[in-house]
């Protein structure tokens, strides 16, 4: 399986809610970095709800779980919320095995995760 490199756009809605499309591989390396930064970058700028949209993720490595839970701490300290909107078969397992389901919310897809941050 060829790794596709991590990509990542983002858009805000009102004030405090940012959306924030992931497609390609979430695993360790530079990308994940860069993404880890535009996170916190976010967060820092006053965004207090992220939708991370991994639909488009096929999979994710322990690095990956890593910046998705330390994102969520992120906003948890602020006073915010992280849901997950949309996730493939093989996140959706690797969220499971590691009860990281248990306290991040994930929704079917994106705008059921706009809508219950609205």
């Amino acid at each position: 399986m060829a790794l596709m490199p991590l990509e990542s756009s983002i858009s805000r809605i009102g004030v405090d809610i940012a959306i924030v499309v992931l497609s390609g591989t979430l695993t360790l390396g530079t990308n994940l970095k860069i993404v880890d930064q535009q996170m916190q970058g976010l967060i820092e700028e006053g965004i207090r709800k992220v939708v991370l949209d991994l639909s488009k993720v096929a999979y994710a490595d322990s690095a990956g779980l890593g910046t998705i839970v330390h994102t969520y701490g992120l906003l948890q300290e602020r006073g915010g919320t992280l849901r997950l909107g949309g996730i493939s078969e093989r996140v959706a397992a690797l969220l499971k095995m590691t009860k990281t389901d248990t306290f991040i919310p994930i929704d079917p897809d994106q705008e059921t995760s706009i809508a219950a941050l609205s």
